[in-house]
């Protein structure tokens, strides 16, 4: 059995079709209108490719061939498939319940599928050890995730409530046998990996409590006077947050935080706005580390104006964005460092 990596699009454009349908894509434009199901093996595809994507250089073909000999020939039913969100800081896991099938007429992007029985489409990043993490972190938009045992360690986590399972590291895997190159260790999303150790730190350093502290720190630093309520129940307010010094000037927000390990629900969401009623507050704001089950989702575009919602992913952003003006308190609980490196051509 395998694990692979298959990304639903460069910026999460195809994921709500890959969880609605129960499958996962090829979406290649290259190979648009041929049908992958006909040709045996890693050879042929390369040479398609060469037919239709004349003038790349070799090791880009390469590159190409091995990404699509992998989904049309190399993944097994009964292999599991990672699908990181662009959109939330979760990763879907899911079981390969079908060989790659061809519809001609389907829409082109979506002619080459399989399908997928899902067990869980919003595993926090943060359940992942950290090696995982940097595999699962390729640019690669399909691979073989192999390196440290990361197969028998994914499918431990799902016998244990996604949470990771310490095990033995493996010795390293035998080749299969196949012409495909192995991908690179330098197409790794480096930005990727940065986030998700910040992200673990933050889980570290501000679980509970502290992660409404956290979020007062940003929205302080955004220029809004914040009341904080102490541990304990809360009614669904966390903080209060209003303009001017005083906090008497507009807009009033009240903020509900959810720093646990599952996706907030719509009996939270509807608790929010509840509160926000209670403390006369025009708008308010949600914050699920975890991110939000469909039901809140759902509620977004009719609450559009008066509440927001942020995850993992929003609140890293919204740290990162305001980190110079945090209180020296919180920078010294979460010591970061500003880098500058080359953009690729896709950044």
């Amino acid at each position: 059995m395998a694990l692979w990596l298959v990304r639903a699009g460069k910026y999460g454009e195809y994921e709500s079709r890959f969880m609605q349908d129960g499958r996962v894509y090829l979406t290649w434009e290259s190979i648009i209108g041929s049908d992958l199901t006909t040709i045996p093996d890693y050879a042929g595809i390369k040479s398609l490719l060469q037919q239709v994507c004349p003038g790349e250089p070799t090791r880009k073909i390469g590159n190409w061939s091995g990404q699509i000999w992998a989904f049309a020939l190399a993944m097994k039913v009964g292999d599991w498939v990672a699908v990181p969100s662009k959109l939330t800081s979760t990763i879907a896991i899911g079981e390969i319940v079908s060989a790659c099938t061809y519809e001609a007429a389907a829409e082109p992007l979506f002619r080459h599928s399989r399908q997928i029985r899902w067990l869980n489409t919003q595993v926090p990043r943060t359940a992942f050890d950290q090696d995982i993490l940097y595999s699962l972190g390729s640019v690669l938009t399909i691979c073989e995730i192999k390196r440290n045992d990361a197969e028998r360690r994914v499918r431990a986590m799902g016998q244990n409530s996604w949470h990771s399972v310490p095990v033995a590291a493996a010795t390293a895997p035998q080749s299969n046998g196949t012409a495909a190159p192995a991908p690179d260790d330098a197409d790794v999303d480096l930005e990727q990996l940065a986030r998700d150790s910040i992200a673990r730190l933050i889980i570290q350093k501000f679980m509970g409590h502290g992660m409404a502290r956290l979020v007062e720190a940003v929205l302080k630093a955004q220029g809004f006077t914040t009341h904080l309520s102490p541990p304990g129940a809360d009614r669904g307010i966390d903080i209060l947050a209003a303009g001017g010094s005083f906090g008497f000037d507009h807009p009033r927000i009240c903020v509900q935080v959810k720093s646990g390990d599952t996706p907030a629900d719509r009996p939270e969401f509807t608790q929010l706005i509840g509160a926000m009623q209670s403390v006369a507050a025009d708008q308010g704001l949600f914050v699920s580390w975890s991110g939000f089950k469909s039901s809140v989702t759902r509620e977004v575009p009719s609450q559009f104006f008066k509440v927001r919602i942020w995850n993992a992913n929003d609140l890293v952003e919204q740290l990162l964005a305001n980190y110079d003006k945090l209180d020296p308190d919180i920078k010294a609980e979460l010591p970061l460092k500003r880098i500058w490196t080359i953009a690729t051509p896709d950044d």
